[in-house]
């Protein structure tokens, strides 16, 4: 009943955001270990879509770094400068989009949330094995993915090799040396 609540209650903004958000938007990640080109759902995920968007006009993710990276997994990030100190933004959650059909493929991108499924913000990973216990069933939710690598996913299979250990707050999985995004935009081809 919660669940069926919450969706009626999201549909509007639904019908909002997918008028508003390009139907395959691109951008670039432009990391210190080489360039991610991604390409967004924005049919599927058209809240997470024009959040990530947003964040990204606004300059957000530039100097952010992967603050998360484990080995045939994922790799994490948008949430941390490189001294690991939290630039979470100050905007509101976002409603979880995982029942979009997406799933947690290897080359997909996600967002990363809180053990609550509505508390997703800027954080997102990129998934480099495939990761179905991530996706949504019959009794939970799941991490919404919404688009996927389409250039430079060696580059993200660079990062989760990475050498990585404990640091700050973090107990684990932390790259040792800084693994930066310089800069986030939007890209168009020529």
């Amino acid at each position: 009943m919660k669940n069926t609540l919450f969706a009626l209650l999201l549909f509007p903004f639904l019908a909002w955001a997918q008028d508003d958000v390009p139907a395959h938007p691109y951008v670039k990640l432009e990391t210190s270990e080489g360039d991610i080109l991604l390409e967004l759902d924005g049919r599927r995920a058209p809240l997470t879509v024009a959040n990530f968007l947003k964040l990204i006009d606004d300059g957000y993710y530039d100097g952010t770094i992967f603050h998360r990276v484990i080995p045939n997994f994922m790799i994490q990030g948008g949430g941390y400068s490189p001294g690991l100190e939290s630039v979470e933004p100050e905007s509101d959650l976002l409603p979880n989009e995982s029942g979009n059909g997406l799933g947690n493929m290897r080359g997909t991108i996600a967002m990363a949330r809180l053990s609550s499924p509505h508390t997703a913000k800027a954080q997102f990973f990129i998934n480099v094995a495939d990761n179905p216990a991530l996706d949504p069933q019959r009794d939970r939710w799941g991490y919404a993915v919404f688009g996927n690598v389409i250039e430079g996913m060696d580059v993200a299979d660079k990062i989760a090799a990475a050498r990585t250990g404990p640091q700050g707050q973090f107990t684990n999985d932390v790259p040792n040396v800084p693994i930066i995004i310089n800069k986030a935009a939007r890209f168009e081809f020529e």
